[in-house]
């Protein structure tokens, strides 16, 4: 099995853009980490999306499924979808043939999930793989749909980057437990051992959600000031934390529960609505300290202490966030940087990394990362018409 370029896009439940990354890969080691491309949603593209978003939860009961009303709203996602990843695409693709001279064979697509319930066995990511295949700005194969053969297995159909993980671990050259923590909307974490035989063996890996990241403090500065992050911890800096607004049985619950679980990205709800009659900052402040808590509950699960934290996504640009997590967490917290990583491409990296396994039927799950009975091997495959373009 020869390494060959692929390129992952992802765009997360932050709702703020897509990113594309290049990877050389077999499907098992690492051969290069190419070039990426950030496409940042326009204020109405962001809106179309957190309308489906909202369509989904507001459309789907566990005895019928997805009503149609949700369609609508759907649609005008999957268009904004289909034309940032296309562009993203083509950028990652110039960017690839101009520095190393190369040509992508494929390309893995995520899509947008908006609606995540594993309990229920339904998982949902919306985006048309095929009309992406065959945009004329990509015209490749292109992987798709992850999660559903995975949930559908009785798995959690997430996370999904912990065997891209496993192979980082590698190629940066850890012997030690580490763990990989990733503050998107939802928080996740892969606690990997590098020594093991492989990715798929028992024991390698252990990933789950930890809970809100992102997802709360963004809704939170969206309703309060039309603007859906909090820049650099301004607003949580200036505020001061409301631990008794944070009591939540439901949180309790899913904290205490054994891993691998997942989440929706609304599944915390309920802590947010509990910030209602806070100012701005202290509400920021408040939910920052919620994921950060979040994050230390999930240490006691780790099989093993891991000898340091690597942390990527868009939290790690949050010094309040970071600062919160050194205080709670008793190994080193490092972005991702610290060991020549690229904190904001980890995951179009996964999803690049993820395709090529596809491809070649490799399992891209196990026990250890979502709860499934046995290693799963997911993804579709669209093929486009046409020929491929030049770059």
């Amino acid at each position: 099995m020869r390494p060959i370029w692929a390129v992952g896009l992802m765009s997360g439940t932050s709702l703020d853009g897509v990113d594309a990354a290049a990877v050389c890969t077999d499907g098992i080691d690492i051969e290069a980490l190419g070039p990426g491309a950030a496409r940042d949603y326009a204020p109405a593209e962001a809106a179309a999306l957190r309308a489906a978003l909202e369509a989904a939860a507001g459309h789907w009961q566990p005895e019928r499924g997805m009503a149609p009303e949700a369609g609508q709203a759907f649609a005008a996602a999957e268009a904004v979808l289909g034309e940032s990843h296309a562009e993203a695409v083509g950028t990652c693709r110039a960017a690839l043939a101009q520095e190393h001279g190369a040509r992508a064979a494929l390309v893995g697509f995520h899509g947008q999930t908006v609606l995540h319930r594993p309990e229920a066995g339904y998982t949902l990511q919306i985006g048309d793989a095929r009309a992406l295949a065959c945009d004329p700005r990509v015209r490749l194969p292109v992987v798709s749909d992850f999660r559903s053969a995975d949930v559908a297995a009785g798995g959690e159909g997430a996370p999904l980057a912990p065997f891209f993980h496993f192979a980082l671990s590698r190629s940066i050259g850890a012997d030690k437990p580490l763990v990989f923590l990733n503050l998107g909307g939802v928080g996740n974490v892969t606690w990997v051992d590098p020594t093991a035989a492989d990715a798929a063996a028992e024991g390698a890996l252990l990933a789950f959600d930890t809970g809100p990241a992102n997802a709360l403090v963004n809704d939170w500065m969206w309703r309060r000031t039309g603007v859906a992050l909090d820049r650099d911890g301004a607003a949580a800096a200036a505020g001061r934390v409301h631990p008794e607004r944070l009591a939540s049985n439901a949180a309790r619950a899913y904290l205490d529960r054994v891993p691998p679980k997942s989440l929706d990205r609304n599944d915390f709800a309920a802590v947010l609505a509990g910030m209602e009659g806070l100012s701005t900052a202290d509400g920021a402040a408040t939910l920052t300290a919620f994921s950060a808590d979040c994050v230390a509950e999930a240490a006691r699960h780790f099989p093993a202490p891991p000898e340091r934290w690597l942390v990527c996504g868009g939290g790690r640009r949050n010094p309040v966030m970071m600062r919160m997590l050194a205080e709670r967490l008793e190994a080193p917290v490092l972005p991702v940087e610290a060991v020549g990583l690229d904190g904001d491409l980890l995951e179009a990296q996964a999803f690049a990394y993820l395709a090529v396994r596809v491809l070649r039927g490799l399992p891209t799950s196990a026990p250890g990362t979502t709860g499934v009975a046995a290693p799963v091997c997911g993804g579709r495959v669209s093929l486009p018409d046409g020929p491929e373009p030049d770059a």
